[in-house]
């Protein structure tokens, strides 16, 4: 096959193999052949042939951007084996078949039916076949071929990275690199000047230049200044065709600002200044702002203010504002019209940040004078001293002078001055002030110990202008005397070991006082001496605001004495002395030999044991109630009264008191309750102790069908009226009533009325096992059984 194209480009002719196939005429096989080899027919032996070469193809190219109205020839297919009777059918495959590119199947005819663009896609890759139209059977093996775009200058240069801000600082020398900029152009650089680029300025000359072929940007001026001027605004332009005519061309702009270096001193606008000041003004108030300008920017304008000269250093000074740049003069001493009116400062500015490349452009400084004129103004009364301190005596007399503050007018008008203390609502005003003179008094009797020492404020006013006020502080200290006697310093426990020695210290005791230090210590101690001699305890002064008790004797005895009082003396060393007497308690106590005390006495030895003293009260409490109810159950039971009626009648339902151990139930001499169980058989039942009855027995059946009825309550109301009127009756103070039970029954008496002579059945010797706390109560509550036995 011959793939003819008419393209511009001259064709490249390549020759293929064509294998011819052969046919069995016995089988109709068809044999499949590929480059440089054969397959034999089946059922035949294989056979070698030479393989022929049919397809001579070029490669193709096709004019991007075609817009003529006819589809583009590309070029023509044409195989050995095709006749011209249109038996050979033409195929084409691949990319963009049959869309982009068409074939004519009988003449081999490739058109491209679209313009392409090389910068999308710069070539496609297609396969063509030639069959038998007939068979559809391949005549030749399919076949691969390229057809390329080919290029035109249809793009322009682009910046892909404008437009550009860049930098560069001012004072540069001539050339410096400010940016590189590169432009792109999409056309195939290996094809003719579509994609050669070159650069060219449009814009911003003489300050800038740039290189044609690399494109880097450069100051093209000398000492270009920011002050002059900040900002530039370059056009760089790139042109393919290597910047012929007919080239195709893009631009960009790059905006330049100059950066600042320090090249220009400081300078304040004037060489003198005024700055008026009242007197009044505070000291370390801000009174005045001065400012020199500096064409720079950023840190290179930054700057600090001094007080290089004049009589004012002393009361100005001044400080540097960051933010603002100006210099701020304030007060560092006040000012007084009428001693001084006006002050003189020379007042310097210099950059902080230098730059010694630009040194030569002069100092980077500057300086000018500053006058200040005072202003008089009507000040406040003015104290002799900033504060006061003053001393005064407690127990001074009210109206004691303290102190005198003394305020005057410093203006030249000298207004008298008035004065007053400032008070608290709640203070107690322990001062006075004479509005006058100044001159402090008390009006309390004062107290050291109690309060020390006073803080007041006094404020003076001038008389022709009140508004007008100044303060000052007055602090008071309150002086001692001697007013307070020495006392001991705690309450002492002192203890005493029944087995000590003569002259053996027992304890150390100090003495306090509520008085200074001048009129305290040192403290004496000693024994009265208009008290007779003590024999068993003695004071010794140790001289250091202490004393020791020592014994006098040997051995005490907790049973003869436990507790001994000691009357001691303290006095202090004020002027004039004073003296207070105490008394100390000494218990004795038994003590181990190493001097450890054992026991002193109940309280001591419950209180050892770890008992609190509620405890204790509590203990006791509950003893003395146990103790009241013992007594009070003796008491009853002595006490306890006969029965007033007696029968012999029914013993064993008798009810007998007995003031001693008796014959229990076998005592006739008992009150027969049968009346009260059956009130109809008391008329002829009735006996009395007092007189012996005649006995004369009544058959019980006989009257209890008749007096059944009678009522209990009523019957024994009137046995007592007949008591109480019946004169012969012994005055009997006890009424025993009995409510009736009915007949008889069969369960035995449950009255409580024998145990109280009957034993208990508690045993208290076990409260002897508790321990020491109960020791007491164990004694206590075996004398009971001791006695309840006896």
């Amino acid at each position: 096959m011959k793939i003819t194209s008419t393209s511009c480009i001259c064709p490249v002719l390549v020759c293929l193999c064509f294998v011819q196939r052969c046919y069995g005429t016995a089988h109709h096989s068809s044999i499949k052949v590929t480059r440089n080899q054969t397959k034999h027919i089946e059922g035949e032996t294989e056979v070698h042939h030479r393989p022929k070469r049919g397809w001579v193809w070029n490669q193709f190219f096709v004019l991007e951007e075609h817009m003529g109205p006819d589809p583009q020839y590309v070029g023509k297919l044409h195989s050995n084996s095709d006749k011209g009777d249109g038996s050979v059918k033409y195929i084409l495959t691949g990319e963009g078949a049959g869309t982009i590119f068409i074939i004519d199947d009988t003449t081999g005819d490739i058109h491209s039916t679209k313009s392409l663009d090389r910068e999308q896609k710069t070539h496609y890759v297609l396969h063509a076949q030639a069959i038998d139209r007939r068979t559809n059977k391949p005549l030749e093996p399919e076949s691969e071929f390229i057809i390329k775009v080919q290029d035109i200058n249809d793009n322009a240069p682009k910046f892909t990275d404008g437009p550009y801000i860049v930098t560069v600082p001012e004072m540069s020398d001539m050339g410096t690199s400010v940016l590189q900029v590169t432009a792109t152009d999409a056309d195939d650089p290996t094809y003719g000047n579509s994609a050669r680029v070159v650069y060219s300025i449009l814009q911003g000359q003489p300050y800038f230049s740039v290189d044609p072929k690399t494109g880097v940007i450069r100051t093209a001026l000398h000492n270009m200044d920011r002050e002059a001027r900040e900002h530039y605004s370059v056009v760089i332009q790139a042109k393919d065709m290597a910047g012929q005519v007919g080239g195709l061309s893009g631009s960009t702009t790059v905006n330049i600002t100059l950066t600042d270096v320090n090249d220009n001193p400081p300078r304040f606008p004037q060489k003198h200044y005024q700055l008026y000041v009242p007197e009044s003004a505070q000291v370390g108030s801000a009174v005045g702002k001065i400012k020199a300008n500096d064409a720079d920017t950023g840190s290179n304008a930054d700057m600090t203010y001094s007080i290089i000269n004049g009589d004012g250093m002393g009361i100005f000074s001044i400080s540097t504002d960051k933010e603002t740049r100006e210099g701020i003069l304030s007060l560092k001493k006040p000012l007084n019209y009428e001693k001084k009116k006006s002050y003189t400062l020379n007042i310097e500015g210099a950059n902080t940040h230098l730059d010694f490349r630009f040194s030569h452009l002069g100092p980077f400084k500057d300086a000018t004078m500053l006058k200040i004129i005072v202003g008089d103004v009507d000040e406040p009364p003015l104290f002799s001293m900033p504060s006061y301190v003053m001393e005064v005596y407690e127990n001074a007399k009210i109206g004691t002078v303290v102190g005198t503050v003394l305020a005057q007018d410093p203006d030249s008008t000298n207004s008298l001055v008035r004065y007053f203390i400032n008070y608290n609502v709640e203070d107690d005003r322990f001062f006075n002030i004479d509005a006058n003179t100044g001159t402090i008094r008390t009006t309390k009797v004062l107290d050291r110990e109690e309060t020390p020492w006073y803080n007041i404020t006094v404020t003076a006013s001038e008389i022709d202008n009140p508004d007008l006020l100044s303060h000052v502080t007055v602090g008071i200290r309150v002086l001692d005397v001697n007013d307070n006697p020495p006392e001991l310093a705690r309450e002492y426990d002192i203890i005493v070991c029944e087995n000590s020695k003569p002259g053996q210290v027992i304890h150390t005791i100090s003495a306090t006082d509520k008085d200074d230090f001048a009129n305290g210590p040192r403290f004496n101690f000693f024994l009265d001496e208009r008290l007779p001699v003590n024999p068993n305890f003695t004071l010794k002064d140790n001289e250091d605001n202490t004393a020791s008790i020592l014994t006098r004797r040997r051995r005490f005895s907790r049973t003869v004495q436990d507790v001994y009082y000691l009357p001691i003396m303290i006095s202090d060393g004020g002027i004039p002395s004073l003296s207070s007497s105490s008394t100390l308690t000494i218990r004795v106590c038994a003590c181990e030999r190493d001097g450890r005390v054992r026991t002193c006495h109940a309280e001591a030895f419950l209180s050892s044991a770890g008992l609190s003293t509620g405890a204790l009260i509590a203990i006791l409490l509950c003893v003395l109630i146990l103790l009241a109810i013992v007594v009070l159950f003796i008491t009853l039971r002595r006490s306890k009264k006969e029965p007033l009626i007696i029968s012999e009648e029914d013993v064993r339902e008798n009810v007998v008191t007995y003031d001693d151990e008796g014959g229990g139930e076998e005592d006739t001499e008992a009150f027969d309750i049968t009346a009260l169980r059956n009130p109809s058989a008391a008329e002829e039942l009735k006996y009395r102790r007092d007189i012996r009855p005649e006995v004369k027995l009544t058959p019980r059946h006989q009257t209890s069908s008749t007096l059944e009825s009678i009522d209990v309550q009523e019957f024994i109301k009137q046995r007592l009226a007949e008591a109480d009127l019946d004169l012969s009756v012994p005055p009997y103070d006890s009424l025993q009533t009995y409510a009736y039970e009915g007949q008889r029954s069969e369960a035995g008496s449950i009255s409580s009325l024998d145990s109280a002579t009957t034993q208990s059945d508690q045993d208290y010797h076990y409260l002897g096992d508790w321990g020491p706390e109960f020791k007491k109560l164990a004694e206590l509550y075996g004398e009971i059984e001791s006695e309840r036995t006896t």
